[in-house]
């Protein structure tokens, strides 16, 4: 959740988090949110690593192929991030993908 109120507080659109426990052996959570340009998706990106870094807690991997892929995935092992720039969200649809996978519901007024 405090991956999702980074994202809230960075303008970031439709922010899904999945439980992918029952569904998935390689992480918890996925945590899905769009920008509307590329580099709102880097910005997505660098606000959390940040905050996160706040206590100590860093990504395993990030995986972009360049500023202009419009897809970041941040893994923090047992939350995996996505941030897509909105068309790619819409082009590979991971939630349709993960379908099985519960939705989580985020609170409004959520806070980091």
């Amino acid at each position: 959740m405090r991956i999702a109120a980074v994202a809230r507080d960075k303008k970031a659109e439709k922010v899904t988090v999945l439980d992918m426990r029952k569904v998935s052996s390689f992480c918890d959570y996925f945590v899905i949110l769009s920008g509307t340009s590329l580099r709102q998706v880097n910005a997505i990106a660098q606000a959390i690593e940040e905050d996160l870094a706040k206590d100590r807690i860093k990504s395993l991997s990030r995986a972009v192929s360049g500023d202009a892929s419009g897809w970041t995935v941040l893994d923090f092992s047992s939350v995996v991030a996505h941030i897509f720039y909105k068309p790619l969200r819409e082009f590979y649809a991971l939630e349709k993908l993960w379908s099985d996978a519960k939705r989580l519901r985020i609170p409004r007024d959520i806070a980091r």
